[in-house]
C-alpha cells in the first residue's frame, strides 16, 4: 500500500514542482510546441503527464534539498525554466534560421509585401516563407524531434540535477552562443541558391534596360521574377528537404550532448 502521507509530503510536491517547471521552460520556446496554437491546457495536462512520469526517476537519481524559505523556491524554480527555456530556444535557432533566409529570397522576388499570419512563428511573414516554414515542421515532427527533446529533458536532469546551484559551464554558455550564431549561416543556406539566381536575373534586366530603354522593364521583371522564385522554389524543394532533415538532426544531437 503506498502511504500518502510521503507521496504527498513537501519534499515530493516541491521536486514535482520543479520538474514540470523544466518541462514548461522547454514549452515556451521550443518549435512547434511554442509557436503553434495548442490550446493551453493541452500543453498543461503534457507537462504534467511528462513530469508525472519522470518524477519517480528524477527522485532516484536525485539528492533534493527542500527550500527553507519561499525566495528559495523561487531560486530554484527560476533555474529550472531557465534550463528548459534554454533547450527549447537552442531547438528554435532551425526555424529562425529558415524564416530569415526564406524572407531573403521572398524580398528578391517582390514578394516582401504579401505578409500574412506565420503559426510557426506567431508574426506575419510572406507566404513563400510560410511554405518553408511549413516544410521544416513536418519534417521537424516526421524526424521525430520532439521525442529528442524530451530524451534530452530527461538526461539533463542527470547532468544539471535539481538544486540551488545554478552552474552554467563555459562550455555550455560557448555552446549556446555557437548554435545561436549559426543562425545566420542556416539563412544563407537556405536563400543562396535562389537568390543568387535571382540577383544575377537583376544583372540581367539591368542590362537589358540599357540596351533597350523604351522597355518598360520594371513592368517585364516583376512577374519574371515571381515565375522564376516560384519554379526555383518547386526545383529546390528536395534538396531544401534533405538539407533541413540534416539541420535538425545536426542540431538535436548537439542539444542532447550539451545537456
Amino acid at each position: 500500500m503506498f502511504n500518502l502521507d510521503v507521496l504527498f509530503s513537501v519534499s515530493n510536491i516541491i521536486l514535482f514542482m520543479a520538474i514540470i517547471t523544466r518541462i514548461s521552460g522547454l514549452f515556451a520556446s521550443a518549435p512547434i510546441f511554442s509557436t503553434y496554437p495548442i490550446p493551453q491546457m493541452a500543453k498543461i495536462w503534457l507537462a504534467a503527464l511528462i513530469a508525472f512520469i519522470l518524477f519517480p526517476i528524477v527522485q532516484y537519481n536525485t539528492h533534493f534539498t527542500v527550500p527553507n524559505s519561499v525566495p528559495a523556491l523561487t531560486l530554484i524554480l527560476f533555474k529550472e525554466f531557465l534550463i528548459g527555456f534554454a533547450m527549447g530556444f537552442c531547438a528554435n535557432i532551425i526555424f529562425v534560421g529558415i524564416e530569415l533566409g526564406a524572407n531573403m529570397f521572398a524580398v528578391q522576388m517582390g514578394l516582401s509585401a504579401d505578409q500574412a499570419l506565420n503559426p510557426t512563428s506567431g508574426g506575419s511573414s510572406p507566404v513563400i516563407t510560410q511554405v518553408y516554414t511549413y516544410l521544416a515542421a513536418m519534417l521537424f515532427l516526421a524526424l521525430g524531434a520532439h521525442q529528442w527533446l524530451f530524451a534530452a529533458i530527461y538526461n539533463s536532469f542527470k547532468t544539471l540535477p535539481i538544486g540551488y546551484s545554478l552552474t552554467f559551464s563555459p562550455e555550455l554558455v560557448g555552446q549556446i552562443v555557437t548554435i545561436t550564431s549559426q543562425m545566420f549561416g542556416i539563412g544563407l543556406g537556405i536563400a543562396l541558391p535562389i537568390f543568387g539566381i535571382l540577383f544575377i536575373t537583376d544583372v540581367l534586366l539591368g542590362f537589358t534596360s540599357k540596351m533597350m530603354p523604351q522597355m518598360n522593364i520594371f513592368m517585364v521583371s516583376m512577374p519574371l521574377k515571381i515565375y522564376l522564385g516560384l519554379l526555383l522554389s518547386l526545383m529546390f524543394m528536395r534538396p531544401m528537404a534533405e538539407y533541413m532533415s540534416v539541420l535538425i538532426e545536426r542540431f538535436l544531437t548537439n542539444i542532447m550532448l550539451m545537456f
